[in-house]
């Protein structure tokens, strides 16, 4: 029961959080310029999340040859930037980690 009472709790303050500019959405014109900066706000959020994840995953930094992540993202950056095709980036990378993973 407890967590049933928490999870409604937290939907009713994500609702009453995010519902008022919902609904001024309409009435509310940005400036372009803040549209403009407003698109970079997902790659850095995921890179705020990715970076911690692969060079810290034991909350120490590990730049070495045995660490899967990061051989996984680097291989993923380079596809990425090579292909720009996501899902093959998504693809390549866990192949690449998991195969590094599996060998060392």
């Amino acid at each position: 029961m407890n967590e049933f009472l928490l999870i409604t709790g937290m939907a009713i303050v994500t609702v009453l959080i995010r519902y008022p500019v919902l609904a001024m959405s309409g009435r509310l014109q940005l400036a372009p310029w803040f549209l403009q900066l407003l698109r970079f706000v997902p790659p850095t959020v995921l890179t705020a999340i990715v970076v911690p994840a692969v060079l810290m995953p034991n909350d120490q930094l590990w730049l070495d040859f045995t660490n899967a992540r990061l051989i996984g993202a680097i291989a993923a950056v380079g596809i990425g930037v090579w292909r720009k095709n996501l899902l093959l980036t998504i693809v390549i990378g866990m192949l690449v980690f998991l195969i590094w993973q599996w060998l060392i």
